[in-house]
Order: structure tokens, then sequence, then C-alpha cells
């Protein structure tokens, strides 16, 4: 059984930071592509960052410089360090896995409930 739970949300003021954390069980990080997708409420679901089997870093472009995606393949966790923070950063944080590497070739996708990320002023 594949799970994936996020944790390290909450809220935090403007220029704040926080890291995000992701616990994998039944997924290996060393062979599937893992991630962060973030939604905020009436917007679609939106990639924010993303690893793939070896080592290279997808990030949205609103993000870089700001954001910072790593992983622990033995310990089966992937963090995303979050610095600079801004009201639009606001969201829920969804920690994925993508069984493709992704490479858009198809295969399973695997995503956790979530952890809110407030951000005000």
């Amino acid at each position: 059984q594949v799970q994936l739970r996020e944790s390290g949300g909450g809220s935090v003021q403007v220029g704040g930071s926080l890291r995000l954390s992701c616990a994998m069980s039944g997924v290996s990080s060393g062979t599937y592509c893992v991630g962060w997708f973030r939604q905020a409420p009436g917007k679609e679901r939106e990639g924010v960052a993303a690893i793939d089997s070896t080592g290279h870093t997808m990030y949205k472009e609103s993000v870089k410089g700001r954001f910072t995606i790593s992983k622990d393949i033995a310990n089966s966790m992937l963090f995303l360090q979050m610095s600079k923070l801004e009201l639009e950063d606001t969201a829920m944080y969804y920690c994925s896995a993508d069984s493709d590497d992704c490479t858009g070739a198809g295969g399973d996708y695997y995503w956790g409930p979530g952890t809110q990320v407030t951000v005000s002023s």
C-alpha cells in the first residue's frame, strides 16, 4: 500500500519560512519522481516543485530562489523548504509520487491528504 503523509504546514507572516515534510511508504524516491503540488480555493492544482529519481529538480517559476526541494531516500522522506513566503503561497500543499519518473509516459500517481499553508500580513 502506498501512503504519503504531509506535515509542517501552518500559519506564517509574509516573509517567513516553513519546512514541509512528507513521509512515504510503499514508494521509493529513488525510483519515483516525487514532489509538491498546491491548490488554493477556487484555483486549479499547480505543480510547485519536483525531484526525479536522478536528483534533477524542477520548480514553478514563481518559487525559484525561495523554495528548495530535497529528499532522503534511505528514510523515505521528502522536504520542501519555503522561505520569503508571500500571500500568493497560501494553499493546501500535497505531496505526490509519479511512477513514470515525471517523464509523462503514464503510470501510477499518488497523493497525500495535504497540509495547509496560510500566509498572512
